[in-house]
């Protein structure tokens, strides 16, 4: 199906309010240019403020979510997904049960600790998975990726577009579709703004959600200037 046509089918350029198992279902197969995402961790996070995240007590929806998600995602693409490291086994088998295939790992380093214990956890880190055999990209990042602190003011695990951009120009051209399944502040929409990319964002808490819409209105109301 010719991508315009698609696009005209998906309310691009939005953040949706809901379950995005539900919205990736109302999608049509092969939309998607690039699937760039931070699922919950599923180790019931809880900032120093209270702030918590839904669905990351279980891992009810990571198969299902996992199999949208390569369902929506063009064929010879790319996903990007971060993980909790201490749950990779579970991750890990939602994307190998879904399609997906792991071609590369990518950590992003930190200046300060999220947290110390047996080591002072200074870093993240994502899967880059293939649906299909994507060619390599004409310009190739490094598998290390500087990530300053984002200040966590509109989601307790905020990830800065700065960490983000690279891999948005890197795995799609102008005016391709970036998706984000669990969009939370919409740093993901905001980069793919940021990079000339059309976005779709869905997010289940509905106060993320009106943070991530006010957040993509400030954005657009700068770039009107």
């Amino acid at each position: 199906m010719n991508t315009q046509i698609i696009q005209q089918q998906l309310p691009v350029n939005n953040i949706l309010h809901g379950n995005c198992i539900e919205k990736m279902r109302e999608m049509p197969a092969s939309s998607v240019d690039l699937i760039l995402t931070d699922p919950p961790y599923l180790v019931s996070y809880r900032d120093r403020t209270g702030r918590s995240i839904q669905n990351d007590t279980n891992d009810v929806w990571l198969r299902p979510a996992m199999r949208e998600a390569y369902r929506v995602l063009k064929q010879d693409r790319v996903a990007i997904m971060f993980y909790g490291w201490t749950k990779v086994d579970a991750f890990f088998a939602a994307w190998k049960d879904a399609g997906f295939r792991a071609i590369g790992h990518i950590v992003f380093r930190k200046t300060y600790a999220s947290k110390a214990r047996f080591l002072s956890y200074r870093h993240e880190q994502a899967y880059l998975l293939a649906k299909g055999n994507p060619p390599l990209p004409e310009k190739v990042i490094p598998d290390v990726i500087d990530m300053p602190y984002s200040g966590n003011k509109l989601h307790p695990t905020q990830k800065p577009v700065q960490a983000l951009a690279p891999l948005v120009r890197s795995f799609t051209l102008p005016g391709e579709l970036v998706l984000d399944p669990f969009a939370g502040s919409g740093s993901t929409c905001a980069a793919a703004m940021l990079c000339k990319r059309q976005y779709l964002g869905i997010e289940l808490d509905s106060t993320y959600f009106e943070q991530a819409v006010r957040r993509m209105e400030r954005i657009r109301e700068r770039a009107a200037r």
